[in-house]
């Protein structure tokens, strides 16, 4: 789904502007990779453009988990892996890509784990490497501009908040039901980690302690997941937010989930206020026929992903899912401009690092930190889990590769 909505179209829109080169699609099964290649949607967006396609024939129904590992091989070093995969199987992947010199692109969160968020630190600065998140909340306006307002003092401090993002119901009839279950996930690590993620990106606060209710569910397959979870988290100021999450919102709700954000805040002489409404961005829709996946009445954003017509040939893509996705790109082929120079690939990482704006190991691995321990509550039945250690700009660790050998 991400690949097809936003990530593969981003590659694209970058290839037929000349930035990018040859896009291979790696999946474990030769289905998933036939259904992108015959998406009509890509096809009239990007007119006679493709990608190569693993695997590249063969029984669409048999997985081939391992084959990431031969076409990550054959790829030169200074090329780009984007990993779309389940959560935990992300570090594989990564740690596959960093070892054969290539910079890597991750869907969040990075990894479940915070000593292998610092170990992919180590390796892609010792290796000169880009390894950036695609939290694409980070790139939305709105966000950006709480952000500058809040660290220019203009709202005070933030005392208590609430975010909630609750995606359609028919995750479960999707291939979620094949690994997001209990003992790999939850609602809160899935989907909540971006609003954990955004309160620090605005204020720069770091998570202090974390308690997660889940509610188990079942997929149509049977299989039990923590599809409903309600989380407090505790920031290093004393201030306290409510997140809940779910894969249970309405099919024919009209947005494409419910989601949003309060912050309330305390200045020196009143109170201070955000407040976002992610769901609904103003524009609603009554179609008199219906699209794919479209309902009657619809509350489209406008603003994370959206294909323009600005002449052709094809369509545009235009958003912050997009912008997300480009800036990451744009910072790996940033830094393979720099050629062989350790040294200055070293400080072009330690200044996106410094700047905040594209999220790193180096600098968001205050996710993983609260990943870890609200795994630890929703397992324990939402007890409070205190998180401690330093942060990734302060410590290293090496633990064992785990994934392909050494190429």
């Amino acid at each position: 789904m991400i690949t097809h909505d936003q990530l593969l179209p981003a590659v694209f829109h970058m290839q037929r502007q000349g930035r990018l080169g040859e896009i291979s699609v790696c999946s474990q099964h030769l289905r998933t990779v036939r259904a992108l290649a015959e998406s009509a949607t890509l096809a009239e967006a990007f007119p006679g453009q493709s990608f190569r396609a693993y695997p590249e024939s063969g029984d669409p129904e048999k997985p081939q988990p391992d084959l990431y590992c031969r076409v990550i091989e054959r790829m030169k070093p200074g090329g780009i892996v984007i990993v779309a995969v389940p959560d935990q199987l992300h570090f594989e992947v990564i740690m596959a890509a960093l070892r054969q010199g290539l910079h890597v692109c991750a869907v969040k969160p990075l990894v479940l784990r915070y000593e292998e968020a610092l170990e992919i630190q180590r390796v892609a600065y010792e290796r000169g490497l880009v390894v950036g998140v695609e939290y694409h909340k980070r790139f939305d306006d709105r966000n950006l501009i709480a952000r500058r307002k809040y660290r220019a003092g203009l709202f005070g401090e933030f005392r208590l908040g609430s975010a909630w993002l609750l995606e359609k119901a028919y995750y479960r009839r999707s291939n979620f039901q094949n690994w997001f279950t209990t003992d790999n996930s939850d609602a809160f690590t899935y989907v909540g980690c971006h609003y954990v993620d955004l309160v620090h990106f605005i204020t720069g606060l770091e998570p202090k302690a974390v308690s997660v209710y889940g509610i188990p569910d079942r997929f149509p397959n049977g299989k039990a997941g923590y599809l409903w979870t309600d989380a407090r988290v505790i920031w290093s100021n004393g201030a306290c937010l409510n997140v809940q999450n779910a894969l249970g919102f309405p099919d024919n709700a009209p947005g494409a989930n419910a989601q949003g954000l309060v912050l309330y805040c305390q200045g020196a002489n009143d109170g201070a206020w955000i407040s976002h409404s992610d769901q609904l961005r103003g524009v609603r829709y009554s179609y008199a026929e219906l699209g794919a996946g479209a309902n009657a009445y619809a509350e489209p954003n406008p603003d994370y992903f959206q294909y323009l017509d600005l002449g052709g040939p094809g369509l545009n893509p235009a958003g912050y899912g997009f912008r997300s996705v480009e800036y990451i790109l744009q910072s790996c082929i940033q830094v393979e401009a720099e050629g062989q120079s350790l040294a200055a690939r070293q400080k072009l990482l330690q200044a996106f690092d410094s700047a905040g704006l594209m999220a790193t190991p180096g600098n968001s691995s205050h996710n993983e930190r609260v990943i870890e321990a609200a795994r630890k509550s929703i397992l324990s039945g939402g007890r409070t889990v205190e998180i401690s250690g330093a942060t990734a700009f302060e410590a290293v660790a090496s633990i064992a590769e785990g994934g392909c050998r050494e190429s």
